[in-house]
């Protein structure tokens, strides 16, 4: 019976073998002696290595939780009976001399792709997130804890995830491949000692583990309900950082402790009693003295400040006060009385972590300034020389116009002609006149005061009076839904407005549309201008945070005439200069459609994976283990 090794990436996805017109195909490889090598989904891998090594049919590949090489790889006899492959199947011979020059060039290209290539230093990982998709969502941050952490894993690197387990009667489902661990330890804070424990999952080739305790299981989101934020949360959060320094000790997963010499990443104020119980109660004892934490700031609004008397609920040495003391200026106080005395989590974690990462290199520059800093300006600048933006990566997967199935057509960068069908269906869903020549404008945020809702609405008269449409998604304020049910009114034929959020709809306007505005007052990072270049929509954002970053403004003459750029981008943010470059996209859409399908293809040429991400990561664990930990 002919061996067979079945390759399957960490994330449970095939390792490909090569692109082709159809991402969802399937790859084979045959060699002469029978040895067949079969890939369940087209995602970039280096294959060549594989290729040789299994040619010879040499002993069996052992299975192992490390590295990408070798957890991707198992083997077994008679796994599938060997049937003709499909029609929208490639077959690649194992033998070079039997492969033409185009097959030899896609596994050349693949053999040199970063995407699952093994890291050259492997590190033990430790994410602590308040949320992680798809467990736990309420925005970005679980994005990033929910993808990020597999792409490392590919790397070869030991990743866990330490989150709440949240169990609120809607989304608990989501946690039933997790399994009590059997493991119970007791906390000491809030002037108790209060018992935790673990439940773990092991997928994508990450270690999933949820802190399990009864102030995790309430109805609402992981921070408050219909009624406000929670008034625990600081001790909730507080458990979880105890709780995610001694899980790499105690949970002996797949076997084996994470031990004492880990990198953790402490995501946004929830994980910032990370780095300073790592400063302040292990390493005097001489535990994680060789572990490093960085910092992850992903919005620098929320900051977990409480009074100051609250401090000695924390479970940190009264002599670490300083690293946790805030006061407030005197104009932000109650009254004549308030001394202004506070705690503030995310300056605790600002002055003990090791280095500290933002979600974009702008956001990184922007949170050393007066007007982005929150408060912690001067305190980040004095720690600028660790300051780094590393802009996040988009699920490739999730968010691919070419296998989406919330979209009626699929489309490609080299063929654009179901986008074309994508917007008539979205005008038809929306009630609009079905009119390819008209420039669709969309927008889909919430409606707040850090997404600019507000001077899109100042500039929808100026707009509704030329031949455009435009859409709107979102909810929050309710004085602005109000005004959009009023404008699908005022502006029947070209306006809709969508109260609410819609994963599938939201997936269709990003499609459909030809331009997505986006008049955010700052943005550490943003997903909407990504998802929108990946499907060939063109991003018009203010030049805020990542939006700067990511977002090339459009220059038609650059490059010998056949243009730069992906978009627009505009400073101050005010309803004119918002207009005059909607004006400039919507002239070029009309009359330069050359160069707008050029500029449509180099967004979604761009690389947007978290694999690039997670490169840039690894960079930065290799300089935070350079030094000596910066609190001890």
């Amino acid at each position: 019976m002919a061996a067979v090794v079945q390759l399957m990436s960490c994330c449970g996805r095939g390792v490909a073998f090569g692109a082709t017109t159809s991402y969802n195909g399937r790859v084979d490889a045959e060699t002469s002696s029978g040895l067949r090598i079969r890939s369940a989904s087209l995602k970039k891998s280096s294959i060549k290595p594989l290729v040789n090594l299994i040619a010879p049919r040499k002993s069996a590949l052992t299975p192992s939780r490390n590295g990408i090489w070798c957890s991707a790889i198992e083997s077994s006899i008679g796994a599938w009976p060997q049937t003709p492959a499909a029609e929208n199947t490639l077959t690649f011979s194992a033998n070079p001399g039997e492969r033409n020059e185009m097959q030899e060039q896609m596994l050349q290209d693949l053999a040199n792709s970063d995407e699952t290539k093994r890291a050259k230093t492997l590190f033990n990982i430790v994410f602590v997130s308040a949320e992680v998709a798809p467990y736990s969502k309420t925005g970005g941050l679980g994005d990033v804890c929910g993808s990020l952490p597999i792409a490392l894993a590919q790397r070869g690197h030991r990743v866990m995830v330490v989150s709440p387990r949240y169990m609120n009667g809607v989304t608990d489902h989501l946690f039933e491949g997790a399994f009590d661990c059997q493991c119970r330890i007791p906390i000491a804070c809030f002037g108790a000692s209060h018992e935790v424990a673990f439940f773990h999952e092991f997928r994508a080739g990450v270690d999933w583990v949820f802190v399990d305790h009864s102030s995790y299981h309430r109805q609402g989101t992981p921070y408050g309900d219909t009624r406000g934020t929670f008034g625990d949360n600081q001790f909730r959060f507080t458990l979880l950082c105890h709780a995610a320094c001694e899980a790499p000790l105690v949970l002996a997963l797949g076997g084996y402790t994470y031990g004492d010499k880990c990198v953790f990443v402490a995501n946004d104020w929830h994980a910032g009693l990370v780095p300073v119980l790592l400063a302040s109660k292990y390493r005097r004892h001489g535990v994680y003295v060789n572990s490093r934490c960085i910092l992850a700031i992903h919005n620098l609004a929320h900051q977990g400040v409480e009074p100051a008397t609250t401090y000695n609920n924390l479970g940190i040495p009264q002599e670490w006060y300083g690293a946790l003391e805030w006061v407030f200026p005197e104009w932000a106080r109650l009254h004549a009385l308030d001394k202004g005395e506070a705690v503030n989590h995310l300056k605790g974690a600002v002055v003990t972590a090791d280095r500290i990462l933002t979600v974009s290199q702008g956001y990184a520059w922007e949170i050393t300034t007066p007007e982005g800093g929150c408060g912690l300006d001067k305190l980040l600048g004095s720690r600028a020389a660790v300051i780094n933006g590393i802009t996040n990566g988009v699920d490739v997967d999730d968010w691919s116009p070419s296998t989406d199935r919330h979209l009626p057509a699929a489309y490609t960068p080299g063929d654009l002609a179901g986008k074309a069908e994508c917007k008539a269906a979205l005008q038809r869903e929306l009630g609009l006149p079905v009119r390819p020549e008209v420039p669709l404008i969309g927008f889909i945020g919430r409606l707040d005061y850090q997404k600019g809702p507000d001077i899109l609405q100042e500039g929808v008269p100026e707009l509704m009076t030329d031949d455009v449409q435009l859409v709107m998604l979102g909810s929050g304020d309710t004085e602005m839904e109000k005004w959009m049910k009023w404008a699908e009114t005022q502006y029947k034929e070209k306006f809709r407005g969508w109260v609410g959020f819609s994963v599938p709809v939201a997936h269709r306007i990003t499609a459909g549309c030809d331009i997505l505005i986006m008049p955010s007052r700052f943005e550490p990072c943003g997903l909407n201008q990504l998802y929108a270049m990946r499907y060939g929509t063109i991003p018009v954002a203010h030049a805020t945070g990542g939006l700067r970053d990511t977002i090339e403004n459009y220059n038609p003459d650059a490059n010998g005439g056949q243009g730069s750029g992906t978009g627009w981008t505009f400073s101050p943010l005010t309803k004119k200069a918002m207009v005059d470059s909607l004006w400039g996209a919507i002239f070029a859409y009309r009359n330069d459609k050359d160069g707008w399908a050029r500029m449509q293809m180099r967004g979604m040429e761009k690389d947007m994976s978290w694999t690039r991400s997670a490169l840039q990561y690894e960079q930065v664990f290799e300089w935070a283990l350079i030094d000596p930990p910066y609190a001890a």
